[in-house]
């Protein structure tokens, strides 16, 4: 008999009760859930040859058969770490030249250890905020002749800027910023004649909605504690009183203006409504001796 002839072989009984343990032992050890249990469980109980029978247990181990040993080695950290992002090799990119146009780098690829860029006549962006690394050091190589090259790097990453620029220039002003514990270290060198290479520190776009989204939540919460009547001034508002009723309104509208301009008042401000109130009060005072003159009333 041929083994092209054994899937036709009619299965009996027993083959269909070996099926099923195999189907239990994989659902007792976390193999299947109750769901892929009971519909290859239907599926061994309707099947006729070995044929259809094989496919139902081909991804469960046999029993007696151990199972691949599980890789106990751990790998690079994937959630965004510095240690995560250091992954070796040789570099999804290691050049880039731009004659009378340009090139982009960024988004997630991975730095080399060395690369190297040319630009004449045309610009290049070079973006390792989302970028991995293959190395914790790495060069990155700009001749930029009548052009200008980008680079920019996210925070926590130490910049050495090594280039030279006759009448252009090399970008150092993040030139010597401390990195992070762990984080990669980047090295911007090469030439720049009548072009430059200009070096920025920059957030993701992540981490900018992120920050966006503080601010927002936090001018809420001032603009929501602004609005609360503060438990003293609630405590001496008498509203049984009408001869003292407008000077509490005015009083808590004066708490809420102070709250409202973050206790915080511009002096300059304060000097006008100073020699306002002054004014007022002379007109007053002078009003009220005309009346006196007027109507004999001294």
């Amino acid at each position: 008999m041929t083994d092209d002839a054994v899937p036709e072989l009619r299965a009996s009984d027993a083959d269909r009760e070996r099926v099923s343990e195999i189907l239990r032992d994989a659902l007792a050890e976390g193999r299947l859930d109750m769901e892929e249990f009971e519909e290859r469980l239907e599926a061994t109980y309707k099947a006729r040859t070995y044929g259809e029978l094989t496919p139902i247990t081909r991804d469960l181990p046999a029993p007696g058969v151990a199972p691949p040993p599980v890789n106990m080695v751990k790998g690079p950290v994937r959630d965004g770490s510095w240690a995560g992002r250091i992954v070796g090799g040789e570099g999804s990119s290691t050049w880039a030249v731009a004659v009378m146009s340009g090139f982009q780098r960024k988004g997630r690829w991975t730095v080399p250890k060395r690369f190297n860029s040319f630009c004449f006549w045309g610009g290049g962006d070079i973006d390792l905020r989302e970028a991995n690394f293959a190395d914790r050091e790495v060069v990155i190589n700009c001749v930029a002749i009548m052009g200008g090259v980008n680079v920019t790097v996210p925070p926590g990453v130490e910049v050495v800027v090594r280039g030279i620029g006759i009448m252009g220039a090399f970008d150092s002003r993040e030139d010597g910023v401390p990195g992070d514990p762990g984080a990669p270290r980047v090295i911007v060198t090469g030439f720049a004649f009548w072009g430059g290479v200009d070096v920025e520190r920059k957030l993701t776009r992540e981490e900018r909605r992120r920050l966006k989204e503080e601010r927002r939540r936090e001018k809420l919460e001032r603009k929501a504690s602004g609005r609360e009547l503060p438990e003293s001034a609630r405590d001496d508002l008498d509203l049984d009183d009408p001869d003292d009723r407008y000077d509490d309104h005015q009083r808590i509208l004066g708490h809420h203006h102070r709250m409202l301009d973050g206790r915080h008042r511009d002096p300059r401000r304060e000097r006008q409504e100073e020699r306002r109130e002054q004014q007022e009060e002379r007109r007053r005072e002078r009003r009220e001796e005309r009346d006196r003159r007027r109507f004999g009333d001294y």
